[in-house]
């Protein structure tokens, strides 16, 4: 029996995603204040339901942040595979608080459409305007992060379009009252807003549900794997196969190779890895080899 286990884990511009994160965080924070100071000011609630957003993203980009941080810790006994899985949990915690958000502004804005309330246009226009210019410059700071393979950083970036698009609703329901005195715009365009809430809300939580039930990769299909290692002269069959992420960047991969008695394992094992390395981009893998081709017994999990 032979066992092959690489380690390496590709840290895939880390301390871009962290510097992203950080700064992200510290303008969306800022401005965030400035918007319920606003909101509250002009009795808006386009502004406080996009405020309310921007605390999502400000929780958001802050636990993504400590997530990173934290995640750096080396495994112990306890905890082999270290704390890499805690941005995960950051990121379900967020999902979670989007949701939340999302259902408390249609509640409240339920209530404004029935009993509408005075709002002062101009102070809306000009701190939904500076939401707006706010929105772009976290977006380009976010987008020079690594949004495609972090699902922190991808929540992030997300949740600031979602505020990008908050803001111009803001912006078009402040002129709508400025110029048309329709007082409707602004829990409608709170509403926009919660949809929007409510979708990336939605993603980010059933993403990251996905990752901590161990659920296989999106970019990887299970069948093709499978089909790959067959395609390997000395391997018979494929056993007990599992591919899950540790992290949003992180995958793993166990399998059992069945073969003959008699191979060179070791020139095996460092083919088989070689493909899932160049076709999947999968680096951490566990593979067994049973020579002789010994069957699955009843109540292994093999399949």
């Amino acid at each position: 029996m032979g066992h092959s286990h690489d380690h390496q884990h590709h840290h895939h511009h880390a301390s871009g995603n962290k510097d992203a994160l950080k700064w992200a965080f510290i303008i969306i924070t800022l401005f965030m204040v400035v918007e319920v100071i606003g909101g509250i000011m002009t009795n808006s609630l386009a502004l406080l339901s996009d405020a309310g957003h921007m605390l999502s993203d400000s929780a958001a980009l802050g636990l993504s942040f400590l997530a990173m941080t934290y995640g750096k810790r080396a495994s112990s006994h306890s905890k082999t595979f270290g704390y890499k899985r805690f941005e995960i949990l950051a990121a379900f915690i967020n999902g979670i608080a989007l949701i939340a958000i999302a259902i408390y502004i249609f509640w409240e804005a339920y209530h404004r459409i029935l009993q509408p309330v005075s709002i002062v246009s101009s102070g809306m226009l000009i701190v939904s305007v500076i939401g707006f210019v706010v929105n772009i410059i976290a977006a380009f700071i976010l987008m020079r992060g690594d949004k495609d393979e972090n699902i922190n950083v991808r929540s992030a970036f997300l949740h600031v379009l979602g505020d990008l698009l908050g803001s111009v609703g803001a912006i078009i329901a402040a002129l709508l009252i400025m110029f048309f005195g329709w007082g409707w715009a602004d829990p409608a365009a709170s509403v926009i807003v919660a949809v929007l809430v409510l979708i990336s809300g939605w993603r980010v939580t059933k993403e990251s549900i996905h990752i901590l039930m161990e659920g296989t990769p999106a970019n990887v299909n299970i069948d093709k794997v499978k089909q790959t290692l067959l395609s390997i002269q000395e391997v018979k069959e494929v056993n007990d196969l599992h591919v899950w992420s540790i992290t949003s960047d992180f995958p793993a991969f166990s399998c059992h190779l069945v073969t003959d008695t008699g191979i060179d394992q070791q020139a095996l094992l460092i083919q088989a890895n070689s493909l899932l390395h160049d076709e999947y981009h999968i680096e951490h893998t566990t593979i067994q080899i049973d020579a002789g081709g010994h069957p699955c017994k009843k109540g292994d999990h093999c399949n």
